[in-house]
């Protein structure tokens, strides 16, 4: 049956009517800025603090690295190959397949008194002191670097200046020139000090020569200081034998799966181990004590 008043030959119920109404009023569908439709059902990507050896993947690029430093807005990004690449700090980046947005490391405030990387209370808001007229050498670049990095803030309290020889060959000349004195000391560092090696016969010529009293020559036992860090911190359990056939440099790149074929490569492999020293106790004991025995020399009044 159809509803009284309604037209002849149209059998509608009153439900459906008044849908058709609602649709006829409607003709151009609901109003889409009456709602929220910015909002996204994804939720947005979480900050992460970019601290040391955290892995991420940069999603542009697929370059998936540990961080190893901030600098500025950028942070760098060292691949399992050594490799390293600077990034913009922010969105872009993924841990695990999910996106987050990197951020630099918060600076926390220390509630007690802070060490340095060599182990040694900081001195908050020291300078750096005037040069002392006494110095310390070091056989090599790599050498003076990471000194720098472990001991740096220390020299600088103490005054203390590194600087690097090229060999040791020279060494009785440089002293002679240098002109020693109870105020005015030298200490040396030497690599693979060991008894009857040539670095040992030059390292006792000084030591008994004129100035000897005002000279400390002191040496580590490994063949270059890169065996100083510790094998564990570049994912070795002991650093390798090198047949002498090979340059040792070269054969411990290689056996790090590191290029080694030119000087920039070599480089570029003591930067990388260079940045997993975190601090002295990534170094060998033998090399530690040496440094500190020169330091407590040449600052001793």
């Amino acid at each position: 049956m159809r509803p009284v008043g309604s037209p002849r030959g149209i059998l509608l119920c009153y439900p459906i009517a008044a849908i058709l109404a609602r649709v006829m009023n409607d003709r151009y569908g609901s109003d889409v800025l009456a709602t929220n439709w910015r909002a996204s059902k994804t939720p947005p990507p979480l900050e992460q603090e970019a601290r040391i050896d955290l892995v991420v993947e940069e999603a542009s690029t697929g370059w998936c690295g540990a961080v190893t430093g901030i600098e500025g807005k950028t942070v760098q990004l060292e691949d399992r190959h050594g490799k390293r690449r600077m990034f913009p700090l922010g969105a872009g980046f993924l841990i695990d397949g999910k996106p987050v947005i990197l951020v630099a490391p918060q600076k926390k405030k220390a509630a007690g008194p802070t060490r340095t990387a060599s182990g040694s209370f900081a001195v908050a808001d020291a300078r750096a002191r005037v040069a002392l007229p006494s110095r310390i050498y070091v056989e090599g670049r790599h050498d003076a670097e990471l000194v720098e990095k472990v001991w740096g803030d220390d020299l600088r309290v103490e005054g203390v200046v590194v600087e690097y020889l090229g060999g040791i060959d020279d060494l009785a000349a440089i002293i002679t020139d240098f002109a020693p004195t109870p105020k005015r000391k030298v200490g040396v560092l030497v690599d693979h000090l060991v008894p009857g090696s040539k670095e040992s016969r030059i390292a006792d010529a000084v030591m008994r020569g004129s100035h000897g009293g005002n000279v400390l020559v002191v040496g580590h036992p490994y063949i270059d200081v890169w065996q100083s860090v510790k094998p564990a911190r570049v994912g070795l359990k002991e650093w390798p034998d090198i047949p002498r056939s090979i340059e040792w440099k070269k054969g411990i790149c290689a056996a790090l799966g590191l290029p080694n074929e030119s000087q920039a490569d070599i480089a570029r492999a003591w930067q990388a181990i260079l940045g997993r020293v975190r601090n002295y106790s990534d170094l060998e004991p033998a090399f530690l004590g040496r440094v500190e025995e020169l330091i407590d020399f040449v600052t001793a009044p």
